[in-house]
């Protein structure tokens, strides 16, 4: 459970750090977003998961 919370945290810290440092370059970037296709955005969103998903994997075979 406990790395259960460090991931999300790491996820928070990330996304603030996104927010704070470079608010305009996010809208830029929610623009381009915008423009691309919703099938691809989902198969991005579906990359993402499984990439996480063995990044956590990963970690965890590795004693994390």
């Amino acid at each position: 459970m406990s790395w259960v919370l460090l991931g999300i945290g790491l996820v928070l810290v990330l996304e603030g750090l996104v927010l704070a440092l470079a608010p305009s370059r996010l809208e830029e970037l929610l623009e381009m977003f915008r423009q691309i296709p919703v099938e691809t955005r989902r198969a991005l969103g579906l990359l993402a998961v499984a990439f996480g998903v063995l990044l956590v994997f990963i970690a965890k075979t590795l004693g994390a």
